[in-house]
């Protein structure tokens, strides 16, 4: 459904991606992990259109990516949760999810119901301002307003980031439920092996900007952990 191939990118003189190469497959979880600033974040913010690449090419269904703008690529069906939600803090919830019905293909103008059979706290709190929730509030809030877009992808960046644990495994339920039942193939980036173990088929490891390893899940053995994930 994605395919990088030979992906550069620069921060000024800084080379941060090195002719990275990415398959996601249709219908799968893909985790990108490795440790903090290798560029997981940076490889998502360029699909999404919001960093510039220097090189190579990003398809998403064999449609090429590089010249399309970043507002462009929601109505393609890309959904994106960025690191730290980055929710709208004096919108009110049911603002915040109306924002993603104009990246709708077919014209919606209600906010779909299984968004709130799928974060029913969300419902109960639909006049609440976006601010005021907890910070795993927060986080169902920024999932439901990405699936409000009504994507075939959805990339979440970090999505466990600051989560108390009991919120942390109900979205590893969601994220199997939307991959599995729903059939949304959704790349992840994630630090948590354990959360990512339980969500995701496939995995890439970033390090230095370079994918190093790609693989089914269970391949992901103690010796990478050790030599890619480990402080």
């Amino acid at each position: 459904m994605l395919k990088i191939e030979q992906l550069n990118q620069y921060y000024g003189q800084s080379h941060t991606l090195w002719d990275l190469d990415l398959d996601v497959p249709e219908g799968q979880c893909t985790v990108l992990m490795g440790r903090n600033g290798v560029g997981k974040t940076t490889l998502l913010k360029c699909i999404m259109g919001l960093l510039p690449v220097k090189s190579g090419a990003i398809a998403y269904q064999g449609q090429e990516l590089n010249r399309v703008s970043a507002e462009q690529r929601a109505p393609l069906g890309i959904g994106y949760v960025p690191q730290g939600r980055q929710i709208f803090p004096l919108l009110s919830v049911e603002e915040n999810l109306l924002i993603g019905l104009p990246a709708r293909k077919d014209k919606l103008n209600k906010v779909p119901d299984f968004i709130y059979e799928m974060f029913p706290v969300l419902k109960e709190m639909l006049g609440r301002r976006g601010g005021d929730l907890s910070g795993g509030q927060q986080q169902q809030l920024a999932i439901g307003r990405a699936l409000v877009t009504d994507p075939k992808l959805l990339i979440l960046d970090e999505p466990t980031e600051g989560i108390q644990p009991n919120i942390v495994a109900e979205i590893g339920n969601i994220v199997r439920k939307l991959n599995q039942e729903l059939g949304l193939t959704v790349l992840l980036v994630e630090q948590k092996l354990p959360f990512a173990r339980k969500v995701a088929d496939r995995f890439c490891l970033l390090d230095r900007g370079r994918a190093v390893a790609t693989g089914a899940m269970p391949e992901l053995n103690d010796e990478l952990i050790q030599q890619y994930l480990t402080v």
